[in-house]
C-alpha cells in the first residue's frame, strides 16, 4: 500500500503498490516499479508495480485455470455474491476512493460524485440486479427440420478468459464497465490499465482479494509501464476476448492481434462528436451546454462534443454565447468544488494538444478564447479552454481527437448541410441536437452516431448501451447488450 500527498480538504491520498495475480497481492517478478503522477501539481504520488510479459503469462495462467476447473462460469449464485460484496466495498472505501481519484486521474472534484467514482461504483449494483433474474437459456419449442422432430433450446455462456485494456480519463468508469458485465457472465479476467492510472485499477485489486470472496484467479490486474504488456492479451491463445477502449490507432492494432487466434473483440475508441444547433433551437441553452461539455474534465472524454455546428445566419451569435460561458469556466484546481475543467493527464497530453492549438493558427483558425497556458498553474498541466473560429470541418483540428479543452465553431446553411458535416468523419461515437423536438429527432436519426442526446438529454446510465458507428468501435458497453457481449451463445436439439 502507497501513501501519497494529503488532498487538499478530502484526506489522505491511499494508493496500491502491487499487482493481483490469482488471488495474491504481488510485486513485479522483476521488482521494478513505476511512479504515478498528479497531474495538478506534477508531484510524484507514489509507484506501483511494472509488471512484464512474465507477470502478464502469470496472470493469463491463472486465469485460465480459474475459468477451466472452478465453477465460477456455472455458478449464478456465486457471481451475484462477488459481485455484491465488491459493490458493498466500494460503498465503504468511497471516501477513500475520493481523494486518490482527483488526485492521480486529476478529476474535478465535483465529477467524482457522479462519473469519476459514484456512478462506476453503483453500476455494479445494476449489473448484480441483472444477473440475478437474467434468462441464460432460451426455449425454442418443438419442429422438425428435415423432417426430424425436435425440441430446441438456446443456452447462453461465458467466452472465458477476457483481457481487458482501459485508459486514463475515466477509469474506475470503465475499469468497473468491463469487470462487472464479464464477471457477471461468468468470465474470469485480467485487468491491464493505463500506466498515467495504475492505482484506481490497483487499489481495486486490493479491494476484491481483501473483500470479497471472488476466487483467486478470476480476476487479475497488472500494471505496466510498458503499452506492449497489455498488447499481449490480443495475441496470446489462451485468452479468449479481448475488451479494449483507447484511441482508434490502438483499437486498429488489437484487431489485428486478436485476428491471429480469431477471438472477440470489444472496441470503443475515438471520437470527433458534433454538437448541432438547428436555427429553431436554444440558443442560450445549447450553446452554454457545448461551452459546458468540452470543459469538463478538461475535454478528456471520447464522447465530449467538440465541433459545434451552428446556423451560418447565427453564426456570430452562437460564438459570442458560447465564448461567454466558457470564459466563466477556466482552467482550475481540481479539489476545489467548482471546477469543472482541471488538468490533463500528463505533460506529454499537454504538448499534444498544444501542437494541435499551433496547427489550428497555421491552417487559418483563430482563437475566440484561450489558445495557451493559464496564468498562475506552471505547476500542473493545464491547458485554457479554447474557442476557435475560422477552420473548415475538413481540417486536422476538426477531424482528428485532441482529448482537450477546444471547441470548434463551424457553420452550416440547413439541416442537410449539419447532417452532412456531423458524418463527414471517420468516427460515429456520440453527438447532440438542439431545435424544435420533431425537427431535432430527424436530424439526430440521420447522424451515423451510437449515442445522442436531444435538447440536453442525457444517455449516460449503466442500463443504456454505449458504443460506436465507423472508426468509434465494435459493439456495446453497458445495459443488456453491453452485458451479452461477454457471452456466447449455444445451440442445442433433442428428439421432441
Amino acid at each position: 500500500m502507497s501513501d501519497g500527498t494529503t488532498t487538499a480538504g478530502l484526506g489522505p491520498v491511499v494508493g496500491e503498490e502491487r499487482m493481483l495475480i490469482d488471488g495474491e497481492l504481488r510485486a513485479a517478478r522483476s521488482g521494478k516499479v513505476f511512479e504515478t503522477v498528479n497531474p495538478a501539481t506534477g508531484e510524484v504520488l507514489g509507484v506501483a508495480a511494472d509488471g512484464s510479459a512474465d507477470d502478464l503469462d502469470d496472470a493469463i495462467g491463472a486465469a485460465r485455470r480459474a475459468f477451466d476447473s472452478t465453477d465460477w462460469s456455472t455458478n449464478v449464485d456465486r457471481r451475484v455474491a462477488g459481485l455484491r460484496q465488491l459493490h458493498a466495498a466500494l460503498v465503504a472505501r468511497t471516501e477513500e476512493l475520493r481523494p486518490m481519484t482527483v488526485a492521480e486521474v486529476g478529476a474535478p472534484l465535483g465529477m467524482t460524485h457522479h462519473a469519476q467514482l459514484n456512478t462506476p461504483i453503483e453500476s455494479l449494483a445494476w449489473v448484480a440486479d441483472l444477473l440475478e433474474g437474467y434468462a441464460f437459456e432460451t426455449d425454442l419449442g418443438n419442429a422438425a427440420p428435415l423432417g426430424i422432430p425436435s425440441h430446441r433450446w438456446i443456452r447462453r455462456e461465458a467466452t472465458g478468459v477476457v483481457g481487458a485494456v482501459t485508459p486514463w480519463n475515466v477509469p474506475h468508469q470503465i475499469n468497473l464497465a468491463k469487470l462487472g458485465p464479464a464477471l457477471a457472465a461468468g468470465n474470469t479476467v485480467v485487468l491491464k490499465p493505463a500506466p498515467d492510472t495504475p492505482w484506481c485499477a490497483t487499489v481495486l485489486g486490493r479491494i476484491i482479494a481483501e473483500d470479497t470472496d471472488i476466487p483467486p484467479g478470476v480476476v487479475n490486474v497488472v500494471p505496466s509501464a510498458d503499452h506492449a504488456v497489455g498488447a499481449l492479451l490480443s495475441s496470446d491463445p489462451r485468452v479468449d476476448m479481448v475488451s479494449f477502449t483507447g484511441s482508434t490507432a490502438t483499437g486498429r492494432k488489437v484487431m489485428v492481434a486478436a485476428s491471429e487466434s480469431i477471438k472477440k473483440v470489444f472496441l470503443e475508441l475515438g471520437g470527433k462528436s458534433a454538437f448541432v444547433v438547428l436555427d429553431d433551437a436554444d440558443f442560450g441553452g445549447a450553446c452554454a451546454t457545448a461551452a459546458f461539455t468540452v470543459c469538463t474534465h478538461a475535454g478528456q472524454g471520447c464522447v465530449i462534443t467538440t465541433r459545434l455546428i451552428v446556423p451560418r445566419s447565427r453564426f456570430d451569435e452562437a460564438v459570442e454565447a458560447t465564448a461567454k460561458v466558457m470564459a466563466v469556466l477556466p482552467a482550475g484546481d481540481p479539489t476545489d468544488p467548482g471546477t469543472v475543467c482541471g488538468p490533463l493527464i500528463s505533460a506529454r497530453q499537454r504538448d499534444r494538444v498544444e501542437e494541435y492549438l499551433r496547427l489550428a493558427v497555421a491552417d487559418g483558425g483563430s482563437f475566440v478564447l484561450g489558445g495557451g497556458r493559464p496564468e498562475g498553474l506552471s505547476a500542473g498541466f493545464f491547458v485554457e479552454p479554447t474557442l476557435i473560429v475560422g477552420l473548415p470541418n475538413s481540417s486536422r483540428v476538426a477531424q482528428e481527437e485532441i482529448f482537450g479543452p477546444v471547441l470548434t465553431v463551424i457553420p452550416h446553411d440547413g439541416d442537410d448541410d449539419a447532417v452532412a458535416l456531423a458524418n463527414d468523419s471517420i468516427y460515429g461515437l456520440s453527438g447532440s441536437v438542439w431545435g424544435e423536438r420533431d425537427r431535432a429527432i430527424s436530424v439526430a436519426n440521420r447522424i451515423r452516431t451510437g449515442t445522442m442526446g436531444i435538447n440536453g438529454g442525457l444517455w449516460f446510465s449503466p442500463d443504456v448501451p454505449f458504443g460506436g458507428y465507423r472508426q468509434s468501435g465494435v459493439g456495446r458497453e453497458s445495459g443488456i447488450a453491453g452485458f451479452e457481449e461477454y457471452l456466447e451463445t449455444k445451440s442445442l436439439a433433442e428428439p421432441a
